[in-house]
């Protein structure tokens, strides 16, 4: 396997920051550290001797750059090929410049290319990675991103890739709007298999001229005409292309990123989302989490509060909360993170963090240490991106997969939507798209929620009870129960849109009736029995937001407000609750 770096131009530079740069090549451009960006690339190249050979293609205006740089890092000064071009009207072109090395050095094995205007931190980045999937695939292999909102789709190579096979199905130049629907671009950075470098020779022959001997019109050659199987892996959000200021000072800084959720309460429908279902749940701003992912030399997991101020503090956490708290979660997510890029071909930085997480979730509220799943997913996007519904998928096996969980989806897609939101698992949607239909609702003058929750933890395993079994045995009060779920659901949503909350106070009281008559109430337990009680005794409606030790009301009269402070006095804790609404960065009023 041979690793052959192709030159660049210089950095456009209107700013006058970089002036003292200027003539400077962009891969010999100051990194992180001070480093040279093309430093980070000879490391990563080398460091694990992946290669039998490693080339560096230049011209000759800049081969004296090229040559001292090969000769203060130990780089052999041979494998510098000049292709004998001084300026852009008499350059070869880069398929040129590649098949000029292939043919000078007689090479004859796969061939990696890369280009040296993309910058990533010392070590961030396993090549390793790349090496494995190029082997497991029957073809070519291309790496490519997700193009940020600021970027067109004109100004790059787009690929379209097959989700499930990573098969590149089109490759388009840099097209027109409306061409494409794809937001994957391709950079230049590929694996290329022995038995195809023979077809570089024979595009050559086709374009005669250097402005269409580019990287681009050679895989949509190769890929649309040809029809030769050619692979997609996605490149970490870790990487940039270095070819303007912003894209220089985006990559050679480096802030600590902390990301923050809400808490969740379930307001119809639940617990049928576990069941092909349909819920509506929303984010409140009164409990939150938050995860904060700093750099760091190696890969730690903490949490704020384990720091014990007695061995008498130490006990009484410890009973409450265990003994590893949310760190299972983080490094669950972690795991099942690096499983999931690996598997989907894409490509991870080797940059170490902390993770650590704070929360003021209580637990029996909604099992609050798995609200660190979402959070931490969130935290690692900024190594790489997942679309909202298998982000919520990943999250739902985290916790089921990983460490046994009894858990349903709405948690999972309402954190990671966030705001009011109606969900449909139906079978039929589930098994043709793998998610479900997930729709955010107008969140303006809701009416009067409450939350109240026992002072004592309640287990999620053991409310959920045995209803999955009988589920799937098909037992055919179960199976009607969850249909009716779906159904109260319909209405819940209907008397949202049209602002009816009498009509939505009502179905919450049936949504809890229909869930009491199939767990029964030896499965609810008499807490939740208790709280249900005493909203219903000052005339509010009230259900389970999830799967036990918490309630949620909605009190249509406000002057009963304040009769509802029996709960305190009962020994559970009481609050209004106060809706959190993402589109406006802020919390919703209430009437």
């Amino acid at each position: 396997l041979v690793c052959v770096l192709l030159y660049s131009m210089f950095i456009n530079d209107d700013t006058g920051l970089y002036s003292h740069l200027i003539g400077v090549p962009k891969a010999l451009l100051p990194g992180i550290g001070g480093k040279k960006i093309l430093d980070f690339w000879w490391e990563t190249v080398n460091m694990r001797q992946l290669f039998t050979e490693v080339y560096l293609v230049t011209n000759a205006d800049k081969y004296k750059h090229y040559e001292r740089w090969a000769t203060a890092n130990d780089f052999p000064v041979e494998n510098v090929v000049n292709d004998g071009s001084t300026t852009l009207e008499d350059r070869l072109g880069a398929v040129a410049d590649l098949e000029l090395a292939i043919r000078s050095h007689k090479l004859q094995d796969d061939i990696v290319v890369i280009a040296g205007d993309m910058l990533c931190a010392d070590q961030n980045f396993d090549i390793a990675q790349v090496i494995r999937f190029f082997r497991s695939k029957p073809g070519e292999l291309i790496i490519h991103y997700e193009l940020e909102e600021s970027e067109k789709s004109s100004s790059r190579g787009i690929v379209e890739v097959c989700p499930d096979t990573n098969r590149i199905t089109r490759f388009s130049e840099k097209p027109q709007s409306g061409l494409t629907a794809s937001r994957l671009a391709s950079v230049v950075f590929y694996c290329i298999q022995r038995d195809t470098l023979s077809f570089l020779s024979d595009f050559l022959n086709l374009q005669p001229q250097a402005t269409d001997r580019s990287f681009g019109r050679f895989w949509e050659w190769l890929i649309n005409e040809k029809q030769l199987d050619v692979f997609g892996m996605k490149l970490p959000t870790g990487f940039q292309l270095i070819g303007q200021v912003v894209c220089y000072q985006k990559q050679v800084s480096f802030s600590t990123e902390m990301y923050a959720i809400s808490l969740r309460v379930g307001l119809m429908g639940n617990p049928s989302d576990g069941f092909n279902g349909k819920t509506i749940a929303m984010t409140i701003s009164n409990f939150w989490a938050e995860v904060t992912l700093v750099e760091s030399q190696t890969l730690v997991t903490h949490t704020r509060t384990r720091l014990f101020r007695s061995l008498q503090d130490l006990f009484c956490i410890s009973r409450k909360e265990g003994y590893l708290g949310g760190l299972r979660l983080l490094q669950a997510t972690c795991k099942k993170f690096y499983q999931f890029c690996s598997k989907q071909g894409i490509a991870l930085t080797k940059q170490n963090f902390t993770l650590k997480y704070d929360t003021n979730i209580p637990r029996q509220v909604a099992l609050k240490l798995t609200v660190t799943v979402p959070l931490t997913l969130r935290s690692l996007l900024t190594l790489q991106d997942l679309p909202k519904p298998v982000r919520a998928n990943f999250i739902l096996n985290v916790e089921t997969d990983e460490l046994f969980i009894t858990a349903g989806l709405q948690d999972r897609v309402v954190q990671v939507y966030e705001g009011l939101v109606c969900m449909d698992f139906s079978k039929k949607l589930m098994e043709e798209q793998g998610y479900g239909n997930y729709v955010s609702m107008d969140m303006s003058n809701l009416p009067l929620f409450w939350l109240a929750y026992l002072s004592d933890p309640s287990d999620s395993g053991r409310i959920h009870s045995n209803i999955r079994q009988r589920w799937l045995s098909g037992e055919p009060q179960v199976v009607e129960a969850m249909n009716t779920f779906a159904e109260l659901t319909d209405q819940a949503r209907s008397a949202l849109q049209d602002r009816d909350w009498s009509r939505l106070a009502q179905l919450m009281d049936q949504n809890f009736e229909l869930r009491r008559s199939v767990y029964t109430d030896d499965c609810l337990g008499p807490g939740n029995l208790k709280m249900v009680l005493l909203g219903k005794q000052f005339g509010s409606a009230v259900k389970l937001p999830g799967s036990g030790g918490a309630v949620v009301g909605l009190c249509l009269d406000q002057d009963r407000l304040v009769r509802l402070r029996a709960f305190q006095e009962a020994g559970c804790v009481f609050c209004v609750i106060t809706p959190y609404n993402p589109s406006a960065s802020t919390v919703c009023g209430q009437h």
